[in-house]
């Protein structure tokens, strides 16, 4: 529970930086990666290792299932992404990685988390696409 807490305040941080950097009004335009992070195919298969770090570093914002209602989500404009939508969904495994690599507004850049470990966020993002 102290890791959930922590993930918290630092959203909550980084919610505050971003309104008073001005990047509040960046963050709420359409966030699109690059074409060519689109085309990057995902090398992992699922493990245990995608859900282990969700509910560490993603479940605060996002929520235990993935729907943008974690706790720390109140505080943030706008509010995270949830990722069992139709337009999460329609998203590559690839756009997915370079949104979590890369961050935005009060989304934090997870770019220090192994690459391996990104991976595994988007494939159990997929996981929670499909009701698991």
């Amino acid at each position: 529970m102290g890791a959930f807490r922590s993930v918290a305040v630092v959203a909550a941080t980084a919610a505050m930086f971003a309104v008073g950097t001005g990047a509040a009004v960046w963050a709420q335009t359409e966030w699109k990666a690059p074409a060519d992070a689109k085309k990057t195919k995902n090398p992992e298969k699922a493990t245990d290792l995608g859900k282990k770090s969700v509910e560490t570093n993603c479940a605060a914002c996002h929520g235990p299932k993935g729907k943008g209602d974690g706790p720390a989500a109140a505080a943030l404009n706008p509010k995270p992404g949830n990722w069992t939508s139709d337009k999460v969904k329609k998203e590559t495994d690839g756009e997915l990685f370079w949104k979590i690599t890369n961050g935005r507004g009060a989304m934090p850049p997870w770019k220090h988390l192994p690459e391996k470990e990104r991976w595994q966020i988007v494939n159990y993002i997929r996981q929670l696409q499909k009701g698991g």
